[in-house]
């Protein structure tokens, strides 16, 4: 029962997190495409499409890690190596949030910017909407933009399960620097939770 209400606030809290990622990334991305030509949009488009292949690519190594190498480097008293045991410990909810949330986030709005350069570009040929230029136009850079999405996410797979280690230890380091520089504490180490939990018995 416990495991179930647990899996339905995480399901809760990452649906809500997702309505607002998707919102500040469509602001994003709407306010960068408007006005610029439709290269600086392609580049745009994929811009956004090398952030979901590196999430996902994050996202697999942290599924494909070991703890035991990070608790060796924690022991050692290397920078990022707590980060990581926390990141390969909860790997099941970080792989979620980083292929599920950002990567899909990601492919939604590659695609809705995608569209909205094949039309500036079909614009500045003189073709207006809904013409055969412009569907074919669509049609060739939507089949570019998915190929390189699936490509890259085959490419990033590969990567992450031959160097999973290294890639989630300089994400713990990441982390480790967000902590330390900008007091920003993304992963939660349960330091909170005994603090709680001591607090209670006192009382």
């Amino acid at each position: 029962m416990n495991k179930i209400k647990a899996s339905l606030n995480w399901t809760l809290a990452i649906a809500v997190i997702t309505l607002v990622l998707a919102a500040i990334f469509s602001i994003v991305s709407t306010f960068f495409l408007s006005g610029v030509t439709w290269g600086v949009g392609m580049f745009i488009v994929f811009l956004i499409v090398l952030v979901g292949i590196i999430f996902d690519t994050i996202g697999v190594a942290a599924t494909a890690a070991e703890e035991s190498p990070f608790h060796a480097m924690a022991a050692e008293r290397i920078l990022g190596a707590k980060e990581a045991v926390l990141i390969t410990r909860n790997a099941d909810r970080f792989a979620n949030f980083c292929n599920d949330v950002i990567g899909d986030i990601a492919g939604i709005i590659s695609g809705t910017a995608a569209a909205f350069v094949v039309l500036q570009l079909a614009n500045s040929l003189g073709q207006g909407e809904n013409t055969n230029y412009q569907f074919w136009i669509s049609v060739f850079f939507t089949s570019i933009v998915a190929s390189l999405t699936v490509g890259g996410k085959s490419l990033g797979k590969t990567i992450a399960l031959e160097y999973a280690t290294p890639i989630i230890f300089q994400v713990g380091r990441l982390f480790y620097l967000l902590q330390v520089k900008l007091k920003i504490n993304i992963l939660n180490n349960g330091k909170n939770k005994d603090k709680k939990k001591k607090k209670t018995k006192r009382k």
